[in-house]
């Protein structure tokens, strides 16, 4: 089935047949560091994946910002379809795609869908839940937590309905903040490892110099998952939220959100402030900030460890001079609210080889299978269960800001504001439906033309509680 939305992989492996039935059996010891060949597939797995033989299935990857890391998981799925003696087509989605919900709805509903998929839990998950396309993994994830310890605390949250998992944790995706550490010592400014985001501002204004091409503020509130991802972080940390901690109701309209977005506002509006902004960055995508922080014109930007792992694997020089550290304080908070994410394997209702789905699941989240793409994409592909993280040297030791993204992994949550939210909140299908219809950066978008922040938060409120009613939550 070809689909203009994907773009084709073609099949790895060999073989055609009959579909067989194979049970499930946790993943194969991956304590040894890997040779440079691809890891051996687990006795275990091969021996359920024997009925399976000649079979295909389908599967589609959320497309890493790394084409070296989409390249590493690539030649895991090889191997394990060699193996196994199986066929599997694997191809990229694009995650950003407004529509990439809907149109997988439509396959699932249509009996043409693809039979695994990952996506990020906090943004996917409960849209694919609530509409009735996913299977139950709750069976694959006890047999993981058995050999592998407890999954990534966040994915406890976003992946779990009713008390049943609907999707494996596979790997935990890096979000952080990053400084230019030496603009900072020409300024004589010593890095720390937490700012208010009114000091990471001033920081900002104060190391840009627009003749030297350097500008100190480099996030956007375009349309764009970073723009939606520092605009709900933001509101967050001054005690807003887009709903109730249980996920059900609408409560965007509050005196602390206005007070978040007047102040991101004003670092759009407000001349003083013009000087640390980037040409452009009104209009920017999800790619912009990587490319101009890899650029060495931006002085800070908040984004998922993809811009850091490309510096790092591509030698740019901006990574010795990057100082890392996690998100930003607000008014309701006194440490980080940062969760990160991870990447979820689910299971489309009515796969066609799910039981071949299940075992390669198994396979990918293994040590082996896993430090290829992470190494191409460090910090952005990390263990999503507590002894993987253990089970080769790269991921204890690989880089100096893994061991904060451990902590930050398996942090007790939830994390508590002082006015009473609690992060994560309940998954939400309403919640992560406004941020994929871009309700957040088109009401900043609003205040940057000149709209009174007040007002459009009046406006993204009610075009939330119409969202929310549409995902079966009425207000």
């Amino acid at each position: 089935m070809e689909n203009a939305m994907w773009s084709r992989r073609g099949f790895l492996g060999m073989g055609v047949g009959v579909l067989g039935a194979a049970g499930l059996a946790a993943c194969g010891d991956g304590s040894e560091s890997p040779p440079k060949a691809q890891a051996e597939v687990p006795k275990e797995l091969l021996d359920a994946a024997a009925a399976l033989k000649g079979s295909t299935m389908g599967m589609l990857s959320q497309k890493l910002y790394s084409t070296a890391a989409n390249e590493a998981l690539d030649a895991s799925i090889r191997k394990f379809a060699e193996s196994t003696g199986t066929k599997i087509e694997n191809s990229l989605v694009q995650a950003d795609a407004g529509d990439v919900v809907a149109k997988i709805d439509a396959e699932v509903k249509g009996g043409v869908a693809r039979d695994l998929a990952f996506m990020t839990d906090s943004r996917f998950v409960a849209q694919f839940q609530a509409l009735g396309d996913l299977e139950d993994v709750t069976d694959v994830v006890t047999a993981l937590t058995a050999k592998y310890g407890e999954p990534c605390a966040e994915a406890k949250n976003f992946c779990v309905f009713d008390g049943k998992w609907y999707a494996i944790p596979y790997h935990f995706i890096g979000i952080g903040s990053f400084l230019r550490k030496d603009w900072m010592q020409e300024k004589g400014i010593t890095p720390k490892d937490v700012y208010s985001w009114e000091e990471v501002r001033d920081v900002c204004l104060e190391i840009s110099d627009p003749g030297k091409r350097r500008f100190g503020w480099g996030m956007t509130v375009n349309r764009s998952g970073d723009g939606n991802g520092t605009i709900e972080a933001l509101i967050n940390s001054y005690g807003g939220a887009i709903a109730s901690n249980d996920g059900r109701k609408v409560t965007f309209d509050s005196p602390e959100t206005v007070q978040a977005v007047t102040f991101l506002g004003d670092i759009y509006t407000n001349p003083k402030y013009k000087p640390m902004l980037p040409p452009g960055v009104d209009s920017w995508t999800d790619t912009s900030n990587n490319e101009n922080w890899l650029a060495g014109v931006l002085g800070y930007t908040r984004n998922s460890f993809s811009v850091y792992a490309d510096s790092k694997t591509k030698k740019n020089p901006v990574y010795g001079n990057t100082h890392v550290f996690s998100d930003c304080i607000g008014p309701a908070t006194d440490k980080s609210l940062l969760l990160g994410q991870s990447q979820g394997f689910v299971v489309f209702k009515g796969a066609r080889n799910g039981a071949l789905a299940r075992l390669l699941a198994q396979y990918l989240i293994t040590a082996p299978a896993l430090v290829g793409v992470a190494v191409q994409a460090p910090g952005l592909a990390m263990p999503a269960w507590e002894k993987v993280w253990d089970a080769d040297p790269f991921f204890g030791s690989g880089d100096p800001a893994f061991p904060m993204l451990r902590t930050m992994s398996q942090q007790p949550l939830p994390l508590k504001t002082k006015n009473g939210l609690s992060f994560p909140q309940k998954a939400s299908a309403g919640q992560q439906a406004v941020v994929a219809a871009y309700v957040l950066t088109d009401m900043m978008q609003q205040v940057v033309q000149g709209a009174a922040p007040a007002q459009a938060v009046k406006d993204a409120h009610a075009k939330m509680v119409q969202i929310f009613s549409q995902q079966g939550l009425p207000q």
